[in-house]
């Protein structure tokens, strides 16, 4: 028997697009997989659509709970969840069928006494699956850049069990997204993997959270206000101190290394300079690179 894959689906008034969803993922060559979805309070036909689905498909189990945002949603299903590796899922998207027979396959060749995830491309659509744009290909990611941003979109994501046990066991008090805090975790302990192929056709509604996928300009200008603004950018910096309170002394001397360049709480003129000056690239967007150094030198971040 292989390794059971545990997809983790947190709901929320997600009646429109759901069942296109679970339809891919039940669709996938690689089988050995169960559905654990946790429906964060919907008052729409969600949780209806779900139980039809476990009706004919024994694999799908369904926790209702209260609405707590779907980040704490998430890290919930995490500790819920058993099996040998783990799938973050939206409610919205479109796996490509191979989508975790790709990436078994990879995690099956890493070293599994690691924290490590696995992560592919997505192709972005428009909410009735028109497509808007290619996903970057031939991404770059290292330790420094995952304090900074989270390069592995979370449903495409698949990490194995030491992962989820250093997640759940390190919850963070602030953290911007679950999928991020996880990318932290395996890059700066263990080992990240990319699919360099489009796994997921990822669903851009009018109220998502970001403009990735919206074209170049919307692109452009959405990061121009986040970075320039401040917004967000002390969350960033509370997450990193997190990180290193809680892992530093378990991190390689390389790793311990870059913490202390790049995260510290008081305000030093040297320790900024240094910071400003860091050789190696943070942000894969030469914009985002540039205004990030900005940020460092006034102390925002």
């Amino acid at each position: 028997m292989g390794k059971k894959v545990t997809v983790l689906i947190s709901t929320y008034n997600g009646e429109k697009y759901l069942k296109e969803q679970i339809n891919s993922i039940l669709n996938q060559t690689y089988q050995d997989l169960s559905i654990l979805i946790r429906d964060d309070g919907s008052n729409d036909a969600t949780v209806e659509i779900i139980k039809e689905y476990q009706k004919t498909h024994t694999n799908i189990k369904l926790v209702e709970g209260q609405n707590i945002g779907f980040i704490q949603s998430f890290f919930t299903l995490l500790k819920l969840a058993d099996g040998d590796y783990y799938a973050y899922c939206d409610q919205d998207d479109i796996w490509l069928e191979n989508k975790l027979e790709l990436a078994v396959s990879a995690l099956e060749e890493a070293d599994n006494t690691k924290p490590n995830v696995v992560f592919g491309n997505s192709d972005y659509y428009d909410e009735t699956m028109n497509l808007i744009g290619r996903g970057e290909v031939h991404k770059t990611f290292s330790f420094c850049n995952s304090l900074y941003e989270c390069v592995a979109q979370g449903m495409t994501m698949v990490i194995n069990q030491i992962a989820k046990e250093i997640v759940i066991e390190n919850l963070p008090t602030k953290c911007l997204f679950h999928d991020w805090w996880t990318y932290m975790v395996c890059a700066g302990m263990g080992t990240v993997l990319y699919v360099d192929e489009t796994v997921v056709k990822y669903r851009r509604l009018r109220v998502s959270e970001t403009a990735e996928g919206q074209g170049i300009l919307k692109l452009f200008l959405w990061r121009i206000r986040k970075l320039i603004t401040n917004h967000g950018m002390k969350d960033i910096k509370i997450q990193q101190l997190a990180y290193k309170k809680m892992f530093y002394e378990k991190v390689s001397d390389e790793n311990k290394a870059i913490l202390d360049t790049l995260v510290f709480e008081k305000y030093s003129l040297g320790k900024v300079i240094k910071k400003v000056f860091y050789p190696h690239r943070l942000r894969r967007k030469l914009t985002d690179e540039i205004l990030i150094r900005i940020l460092f030198l006034v102390g925002i971040l």
